[in-house]
C-alpha cells in the first residue's frame, strides 16, 4: 500500500476572501467591502444554526437580534448542555491590563507560534483584534469573572506564553460565558427571532444548485426525520475527539454534522491535528468511557516532576528535593511548567516510558501545589482552584492540598476541521462553519484558553460581519420537502437507519468504538510514524466492514434510541478515522501536536520542513470506498518568521 494508493492529488485551494494591504487594516477592509443587508430585508431571510455551544449560542443570539430569522437545533435537552460548559481555565484576550507587555501583535504572535506556524496570519490577527471587545461584551452579560481586591478583573498565565492575558471564572470559565451567550440567545428566543430545537440531531445537509439550503434533522425522541430548509446553514458543532473514544469531550460530543458536510461537498482541513491535553486524570480501568481534564491553569502553581529513579513507589511527600525531576523547569527554563500543551504533553509520556511514571501501570507524573500552598497559603490556592481541587477529590478519592494529584495526557481538542475562507464559509455556498468544527485559527496546537476566545469571537464578532455577503443575494427561490434534493437527501438518511437497524449482528456499537479508539490512540495519538499509520489504515477499514456486517442495533427508529444515535455517530467515526491517518501519514513532518517520530530533532523536539509542507491540507471526499482528493493551501508568512519552535 503506496501513499498514491490511499489518495489522490487535487488543483490547489486558496481563500479568496481574504485581503490583502496591512495585516492590522485588512478585518476592517473586509467589514467594509462585505455587502450589507438592510434591517427590513433581513427580516425575510432564514439562517440554520446548528449546535449551542459558545459558538452557536453566540452567533444565534446576534444574527437573531440584527432581525434574522434563525432557527437553531442542539441534540441536548437544553442549549445549556452544549460542551463549552466543561471549559475550565479561562478566555484570552490581549487587554494588557498587568502591564506586562501584552498586546494584540503579541497574542496574534503567540498564537502562530503556539500553532507551529501551521495556521493563517490573516484569521489569527482578526482573532486577537476581536479578543479585545469580547471581554467586554461578556462584563456587559453578567459573566462574572475573577477581579483583583480592587475590583479590577484579574488575570492568570496559560501554557505557550510569558504574559498575563486569561480572564477566568474560578476554574468554570466555559460555565460562565455559556450561560452569558444561553441568556442572550433566550432573549431572542422570547422575541420571536430564534425559534429552538432541542433534542434533534443533523443527520444531512440538503444542497440544491450547489448552495446550502437547509438539513435533515432526526426528533430524537420521537425519531421522526424532520426537513428544515433557510436561506444559509451555520455549523457551530464543535471537535471530533470523541474519534478516540476515551477524551474529555462530552460523551454525545460527535462529528457527524461536519462529516454529513464533508460528503456533500464540504472540504475537510487537518484531520491529523489532534491535541493532547497534558493535565488530566490518568485513566483508571477498562471500564471508563471518558476522562477528566483538569484545567491548564493548574500549571500556574503547581509544580510537575517525577523522581529521579523509575520504579520509585515511595508516597510522594517521602521523596526529598534532590531526589525529584521537575522536568519541565530543567528542560525549558525559559517557559518552565508553562509550556505549551503539545510540548508538556509529550515530555509526560517521555519520562513515563523511561519508566519514572507515577501511579497504576506508570501512567502519570504529579502535580504538585506544596510549594503554592506554602508560599500563598491554602485560602489563597482555594480561591483559585477550590473546585477544580475538589472535583479531582470526588474522582480520585485523594486529597490534592495534602498529595500532589497525578496527571497523564489526553485528546482534549481538535484544531482540524471543515475548511473555510475568511468568511468561515466552507467549500459549499451557503453553508458556514464556526468555532471547532472549523479549521481556521490554530494550526497544528492550540494555546490554552483560545477555544473560547475562538468560539465567541466567531459568533459574535466575525460571522455576523460576513455572513451578511452571502445574504445580501437573498432570499433565495423558495423550496419545501417536495424539492428532488430535499425528498434525496431524506431517503438516504432513512436508508442508513434502516441498514443499521436491519443488520442484527452479535456486536455493540460501544465494541467497535472502543476498538476503534484503541486503534487511533496507539498509531494516531501522542506519537505516530508510517509502519503504524498503514496499519491502523487496514485495521480501520476491517473494522468499518465488520461494522456494517455485524453491529447490533436494537430497537426502532420511531422512539427514543441512543443505541441508534450512537451507531449513526460511529458509522461517521469510522470514516473520519481512516481519513486522519491518511492526513498523518501524508504530512511527513513534525508540528505541534502532530508528532511524526521520523521527524524530531537530536533533542527529541518536532521537526517541521517548511520548504515541503507549509499548507492547509483539505480533503476532498471523493465517494464511499474510492480515494479522497488533497486540496492544498499554501501558507504564507508575511509578518511572522517561521522558525523552529523554542521554549527554552
Amino acid at each position: 500500500m503506496s501513499e498514491n494508493d490511499l489518495y489522490i492529488e487535487g488543483a490547489p485551494i486558496r481563500d479568496e476572501k481574504a485581503p490583502e494591504g496591512p495585516i492590522n487594516e485588512r478585518w476592517d477592509k473586509r467589514r467594509f467591502g462585505a455587502k450589507l443587508v438592510n434591517p427590513a430585508n433581513r427580516r425575510k431571510l432564514s439562517v440554520i444554526i446548528v449546535g449551542t455551544g459558545l459558538a452557536g449560542a453566540s452567533a444565534a443570539a446576534t444574527l437573531g437580534e440584527a432581525g434574522y430569522k434563525v432557527t437553531s437545533f442542539c441534540y441536548q435537552d437544553s442549549p445549556r448542555r452544549a460542551h463549552s460548559i466543561a471549559a475550565q481555565g479561562g478566555i484570552n484576550a490581549a487587554k494588557n491590563y498587568r502591564n506586562d507587555g501584552d498586546s494584540i501583535y503579541r497574542l496574534f504572535y503567540d498564537t502562530v507560534k503556539g500553532g507551529d506556524f501551521r495556521s493563517r496570519e490573516s484569521n489569527v490577527y482578526r482573532l486577537a483584534q476581536a479578543s479585545v471587545e469580547i471581554i467586554d461584551q461578556c462584563v456587559a452579560q453578567g459573566v462574572p469573572f475573577a477581579r483583583e481586591y480592587g475590583g479590577l478583573l484579574d488575570n492568570r498565565s496559560f501554557g505557550g506564553v510569558q504574559v498575563s492575558r486569561t480572564f477566568y471564572a474560578r476554574g468554570q470559565t466555559g460555565q460562565q460565558l455559556l450561560i452569558g451567550a444561553y441568556q442572550a440567545q433566550e432573549r431572542q428566543i422570547a422575541a420571536g427571532t430564534v425559534q429552538m430545537n432541542t433534542r434533534h440531531e443533523m443527520l444531512e445537509v440538503i444542497v440544491v444548485d450547489g448552495k446550502a439550503r437547509g438539513i435533515i434533522a432526526r426528533d430524537m425522541v420521537t425519531g421522526e426525520i424532520e426537513t428544515h430548509f433557510a436561506d444559509a446553514v451555520v455549523l457551530a458543532t464543535g471537535g471530533y475527539g470523541n474519534v478516540f473514544f476515551l477524551s474529555t469531550n462530552a460523551m454525545g460530543s460527535n462529528v457527524t454534522a461536519a462529516w454529513r458536510a464533508h460528503r456533500k461537498g464540504a472540504h475537510f482541513a487537518n484531520p491529523c491535528y489532534t491535541q493532547i491535553h497534558p493535565t488530566c486524570i490518568p485513566v483508571s480501568g477498562d471500564y471508563q468511557s471518558k476522562l477528566t481534564l483538569m484545567s491548564e491553569s493548574l500549571r500556574n502553581d503547581g509544580r510537575i516532576w517525577v523522581p529521579k529513579v523509575g520504579g520509585d513507589d515511595r508516597d510522594p511527600r517521602q521523596i526529598p528535593e534532590e531526589e525529584r525531576d521537575y522536568y519541565l523547569e530543567r528542560i525549558y527554563p525559559s517557559f518552565g511548567n508553562l509550556v505549551p500543551r503539545d510540548i508538556a504533553s509529550r515530555a509526560a509520556k517521555n519520562v513515563c516510558d523511561e519508566g519514572r511514571g507515577v501511579g497504576p501501570g506508570g501512567l502519570g507524573v504529579y502535580l504538585d501545589f506544596a510549594d503554592a500552598i506554602g508560599r500563598l497559603g491554602r485560602d489563597a490556592v482555594e480561591a483559585k482552584y477550590g473546585n477544580l481541587f475538589d472535583m479531582y477529590q470526588r474522582i480520585t478519592g485523594e486529597n490534592p492540598y495534602e498529595l500532589p494529584m497525578r496527571i497523564y495526557p489526553a485528546v482534549h481538542y481538535t484544531m482540524g476541521g471543515l475548511w473555510v475562507d475568511y468568511d468561515l464559509q466552507s467549500t459549499i455556498p451557503g453553508l458556514f462553519v464556526t468555532g471547532e468544527a472549523n479549521f481556521s485559527d490554530h494550526g497544528a496546537n492550540r494555546l490554552g484558553a483560545s477555544a473560547l476566545m475562538q468560539g465567541l469571537a466567531d459568533g459574535y464578532f466575525v460571522l455576523p460581519n460576513t455572513i451578511n455577503d452571502y445574504l445580501a443575494a437573498g432570499p433565495f427561490d423558495p423550496i419545501d420537502e417536495s424539492h428532488p434534493e430535499a425528498v434525496a437527501a431524506k431517503a438516504d438518511v432513512t436508508a442508513r437507519i434502516d441498514k443499521l437497524l436491519s443488520i442484527n449482528g452479535s456486536r455493540t456499537v460501544d465494541s467497535f468504538h472502543k476498538e476503534l479508539g484503541h486503534i487511533m490512540w496507539d498509531y494516531c495519538g501522542m506519537e505516530r510514524n508510517e509502519e503504524g499509520l498503514r496499519k491502523a489504515i487496514e485495521l480501520i477499514r476491517e473494522l468499518r466492514a465488520e461494522f456494517w456486517r455485524d453491529v447490533k442495533v436494537l430497537g426502532a427508529n420511531e422512539e427514543f434510541n441512543q443505541a441508534l444515535e450512537k451507531a449513526n455517530r460511529v458509522a461517521d467515526f469510522l470514516e473520519l478515522g481512516e481519513l486522519m491517518c491518511i492526513d498523518a501519514l501524508h504530512r511527513r513532518e513534525s508540528c505541534g501536536g502532530h508528532f511524526r517520530s521520523e521527524s524530531q530533532t537530536e533533542d527529541g523536539e518536532a521537526l517541521r520542513h517548511d520548504d515541503e509542507f507549509a499548507y492547509v491540507a483539505a480533503w476532498e471526499f471523493g465517494g464511499v470506498d474510492s480515494k479522497p482528493v488533497l486540496h492544498k493551501e499554501d501558507l504564507e508568512y508575511e509578518y511572522v518568521e517561521m522558525k523552529q519552535r523554542s521554549y527554552k
